[in-house]
This record gives C-alpha cells, sequence and structure tokens, in this order.
C-alpha cells in the first residue's frame, strides 16, 4: 500500500514522502498513530497543493530578510558602557544589549539570537556586528560604543 507521511517516520521515510508499506503496516501502525494517509488521487493532490503554499511562504520569508538586511546595512546604534581609570570598558556589550539599543534607537525588533556576537565587545569604537536574518541571509549591523 502507498502511503504519504505526515511526519519523519524513523527508517521509513520523512514528512511528504509516498512510500510503499505492506497492508498489515499500514493498518496496524501508520493509519491509527496518524503518522501518514493513504495515496489517494485526492490526497496527492493536497500534498502538491501544501508543498506549493509551503514553497511560496519560503520564497516570502527570504525575500523580507533580505530587505531587512539592506535597511541594516547603513544603520549604526550607539551602545555606551562605563570606562574604567585607564580608559579600558567595563564588562562588554553582548547580543542582548544590541537588541534592546536597536529597539530603543530605530524602532527595530531584532531576535537576541539572531545577533552573533562571537567574541565579546570590550572596547570603544566602530565594530561590525553580523546578524542571521535567514539561513540564506546575514546582515550587517555597526555598533559603536561610547564611553557613558
Amino acid at each position: 500500500m502507498k502511503v504519504i507521511l505526515l511526519e519523519d517516520v524513523k527508517s521509513l521515510g520523512k514528512k511528504g514522502q509516498i512510500v510503499n508499506v505492506s497492508d498489515g503496516y499500514a493498518r496496524n501502525f501508520v493509519l491509527p498513530k496518524k503518522v501518514g494517509v493513504e495515496a489517494t488521487e485526492k490526497n496527492k493532490n493536497d500534498l502538491k497543493l501544501q508543498k506549493a503554499h509551503e514553497d511560496k511562504v519560503a520564497a516570502e520569508k527570504l525575500q523580507e530578510a533580505k530587505d531587512l538586511a539592506k535597511k541594516l546595512e547603513g544603520m549604526k546604534i550607539e551602545v555606551k558602557l562605563k570606562a574604567g581609570e585607564n580608559g579600558s570598558v567595563f564588562g562588554s556589550v553582548s547580543s542582548k544589549e544590541i537588541a534592546e539599543c536597536a529597539k530603543k534607537q530605530w524602532n527595530m525588533d531584532l531576535d537576541k539570537k539572531k545577533i552573533v556576537v562571537d567574541t565579546p565587545i570590550r572596547s570603544f569604537g566602530m565594530h561590525e556586528v553580523p546578524i542571521r536574518l535567514h539561513p540564506q541571509v546575514t546582515g550587517t549591523l555597526y555598533v559603536l560604543v561610547k564611553e557613558l
């Protein structure tokens, strides 16, 4: 019996695949546990429409990420930190602080998990901070660290 998988099944296949299984396995495991449906023409057509919709949504998200990356291109965010006696920075700038400053200064919601700060920013001046907006799109934000 041919079955369309509704979710990933170990040793059988991935979600959306059409697989051939024995009738007993389909009746006793796949259909009752709702991990798959019988591959009728209607269900195949529904799968095709669902994949088309998912592709369209993915393309829209990619375009939104590209637009946001262009918007971020020339933006600067100022972060103020306390300074020590010899002009060194107290603490460091984290992705959470960058996201908060972006919200205050530009009214822009950035997810702190997408801001990539490999090494902590512990010096004054201008720093480039990459932001992963999408698996295929990475934007750059400029962070200016000033003394408080």
